[in-house]
């Protein structure tokens, strides 16, 4: 697809600086498919998501960033249509809502505990020319590799990533 070419030179370039586990994130309906991972540098790497695993929309971190980017009543609607999946990832709607909000107000999302115990990730949302979040890039990593300073310094690279991704997109 456009966004998997778009998107390649980013991850290759965001894989290399980082050095922990990237992944891009497509939002299909009211769920999110990983489409791409990369596998870092660093010895202890996060691989929390398969290629191809799908999740209800709100409840990975690339999730949470792809609603982040919609208008809120949009993200609601959806939201409110996975209540019923969400029992399985042990979260609700409330929570969800509040870890959207906070991702919006902050310009990225940051999810303090990962799908795996002991994890932290960072997502920057990816929107189509006609301004729709298609999509996440996100990195997981152990907790400890992401203390304040360097969540500063990944997220800014997520999101410079993210820009590029988009102009390449709209070619």
């Amino acid at each position: 697809s456009r966004l998997l070419i778009a998107a390649n030179p980013s991850l290759q370039r965001a894989s290399a600086e980082i050095g922990d586990t990237l992944f891009l994130t497509v939002r299909t309906g009211n769920d999110t498919l990983c489409v791409d991972r990369r596998i870092g540098v660093y010895p202890i790497q996060v691989l929390s998501i398969e290629i191809g695993a799908r999740r209800p929309l709100g409840v990975s971190s690339a999730g949470v960033a792809i609603l982040a980017a919609m208008p809120a009543q949009d993200a609601r609607k959806i939201v409110t249509a996975n209540e019923k999946r969400f029992e399985a990832y042990q979260t609700d709607v409330a929570a969800v809502i509040s870890h959207v909000t906070t991702a919006r107000r902050r310009g990225y999302n940051m999810r303090e505990i990962g799908l795996v115990q002991g994890t932290k990730s960072i997502s920057t949302w990816i929107k189509t020319p006609d301004g729709q979040p298609a999509a996440a890039i996100t990195v997981s990593a152990v907790r400890t590799r992401l203390g304040p300073r360097r969540e500063q310094e990944v997220a800014e690279i997520l999101l410079r990533e993210a820009r590029i991704i988009e102009q390449a997109i709209r070619g």
